[in-house]
């Protein structure tokens, strides 16, 4: 029986969604609609903190590996519980097909909370970086393995034009080398395959010792106990990207002071 390659296949309806985006909003008109816009939250300041693990707590529905994790969605109410645990910046998945977000719910909770937000999503071309920021993102996402070294350069400087951080996800030291030839700040590695959706902890240890110094360095996926996180911090990971632990909890703050050790 073929296996099945989720990121194939939700790379194929992604760009369907940006056709569609860009028949309702074109890109020219999101050039003109950012110029108004206040600026950004500093995302990467944020979390950036001298002898601390911060955290980058995620909202999302659903996921291909999981299906449907939380039936009771309210995407503001579930930011409002963040910030009020102390968290020190919110993901927000916009993906649609696979993960039933909408980039709107950015727009929502940046009106009401006060916390940097990280547009979580398959960026694959400029227009997505002109609509995450319209849409209130102060930093997006960027998959190196999605983009070749041309391209993630263009999608960074037009980032950085438009004021919006971002944090470029890795898997492979392959994509590890690639990212390191850009000057990138931030650096996500991802434990989750996104071929296969597993989930491997070693994947961090793996790459984190052939990370410069000076990175910052975000771990994602599979982290669901206080002693994951104790780990991550003694190795020296700068922040954890969090989402199901918490999307499934039933006391979503408890959940993040259990996990966090606060």
């Amino acid at each position: 029986m073929k296996k099945i390659d989720t990121l194939k296949e939700i790379i194929f309806k992604k760009k369907e969604r940006i056709l569609l985006a860009k028949q309702q909003l074109s890109e020219e008109e999101l050039k003109i609609r950012v110029l108004s816009l206040p600026p950004t939250r500093h995302f990467i300041e944020a979390i950036n903190k001298p002898h601390v693990i911060s955290l980058i707590a995620e909202i999302k529905k659903q996921s291909p590996s999981r299906g449907i994790i939380r039936q009771e969605f309210a995407p503001l109410d579930i930011a409002k519980i963040y910030q009020d645990a102390g968290v020190q910046a919110i993901s927000v998945l916009t993906e649609e097909d696979f993960f039933a977000g909408n980039i709107s719910y950015i727009n929502e909770i940046k009106n009401q909370v006060e916390l940097p937000i990280l547009r979580k999503d398959f960026i694959l071309e400029p227009y997505q970086v002109y609509e995450s920021r319209f849409y209130g993102a102060d930093a997006i996402l960027l998959i190196a393995e999605l983009l070749s070294k041309d391209k993630l350069a263009q999608l960074l400087q037009l980032a950085d034009n438009l004021s919006l951080d971002y944090l470029v996800e890795v898997h492979t030291d392959k994509e590890l080398k690639k990212v390191l030839s850009l000057k990138i700040p931030l650096i996500g590695i991802n434990n989750r395959d996104l071929h296969t959706l597993e989930v491997d902890p070693k994947t961090t240890e793996k790459l984190f010792i052939l990370m410069p110094k000076d990175k910052i360095v975000v771990v994602e996926s599979g982290i669901k106990t206080s002693q994951d996180v104790l780990f991550l911090k003694i190795l020296g990971v700068k922040a954890v990207l969090i989402g199901e632990a918490f999307m499934e909890a039933s006391d979503i703050k408890r959940k993040v002071e259990e996990v966090m050790g606060w």
